[in-house]
C-alpha cells in the first residue's frame, strides 16, 4: 500500500527510557514477556505491516551496540535503522526523525514499551493520518477526573470529554517536522507528539484504542504484560 503516490510510511520507536521504576540493571524495553524482550514483540508487531517501509529505533548510546546484535539475529523483515536517543523522549524521536527517509509520506511513532498494540490498530492510525493529517489511538477515560491546586479541589473535569493517549501516533511527515521545528524554535517540551502538532494549529484525529494496549514502566505492568501475553498467544 502506498499513501499519495509516494513509497510507504516510516516508524520511529522512543526506546530511549532507562526503566529507573523497574529496579535492576537491565533497560525496560531489554526486559523478557514469556522468555522474549519487550522490544522484540514491539518490533514485530511493526514488522508485520507491509505499508511500512523503515522502522528507525532510538536508543540510549549505552545499550546501542548490544541492540544492533540483537536486532541482527532477530529475523525481521524491515530494515531497522539504530540511531543514538537523546535525554527525553521529545530528543530522541527528533533524532530518529531526521533519519525518515524523504519518500515516507507517514510518520508513525511508537513507544518500544507498548508491545500489545494490533496490527490492525497501527494500520488503522496510519491510514487515518494519511487522510486527515495526523492521528493518535486513545481510549476514554472511565475514572472520575478533578483537577486539583495545592491539596484542594478546584473543579471535576467532564470525563465524557476525556481520553487516555496511546501510542502509535502517525502524522504527515511535513506535519511532524514543523512542529518538531516549532517545539526546538519555542524551547517547548511537549508529553507526546500530538501536542507538539496541537501548537501549529494542526488538527489531529482520535482513533479507538484498547485497553490491552499498556505502556510497561513499572514491575506491576511486567506481570500484567506476562497474562496479556499469553492471552494473544492463546488466541
Amino acid at each position: 500500500m502506498t499513501f499519495g503516490g509516494k513509497t510507504s510510511a516510516a516508524a520511529i520507536v522512543a526506546a530511549g527510557g532507562s526503566g529507573k521504576r523497574m529496579g535492576g540493571g537491565v533497560p525496560k524495553q531489554l526486559l523478557e514477556i514469556r522468555n522474549k524482550p519487550i522490544l522484540l514483540h514491539t518490533l514485530e508487531k511493526l514488522d508485520r505491516v507491509a505499508e511500512i517501509g523503515v522502522i528507525v529505533l532510538a536508543v540510549p548510546a549505552s545499550i546501542m551496540e548490544d541492540v544492533q546484535r540483537r536486532i541482527t539475529g532477530w529475523n525481521l523483515h524491515q530494515n531497522v535503522i539504530v540511531v543514538r536517543g537523546g535525554a527525553e523522549r521529545q530528543d530522541s524521536v527528533r533524532c530518529a526523525l531526521q533519519e525518515v527517509p524523504e519518500n515516507a509520506e507517514i510518520v508513525l511513532v511508537h513507544d518500544a514499551v507498548r508491545p500489545f498494540v494490533t496490527v490492525p490498530k497501527i494500520r488503522e492510525v496510519l491510514s487515518t493520518a494519511a487522510r486527515d493529517g495526523g492521528a493518535i489511538l486513545a481510549v476514554r477515560t472511565k475514572n472520575t477526573v478533578k483537577r486539583g491546586e495545592g491539596v484542594w479541589v478546584k473543579e471535576t473535569l467532564d470525563r465524557s470529554e476525556l481520553y487516555e493517549v496511546q501510542t502509535p501516533q502517525a502524522f504527515r511527515r511535513e506535519i511532524l517536522i514543523r512542529a518538531y521545528e516549532k517545539a526546538a524554535a519555542d524551547g517547548f517540551s511537549g508529553t507526546d507528539d500530538a501536542q507538539l502538532v496541537e501548537r501549529i494549529g494542526s488538527p489531529v484525529r482520535i482513533v479507538a484504542g484498547e485497553e490491552a494496549n499498556i505502556k510497561i514502566t513499572s514491575p506491576g505492568d511486567l506481570r500484567l504484560a506476562e497474562i496479556l501475553a499469553l492471552e494473544e498467544t492463546c488466541g
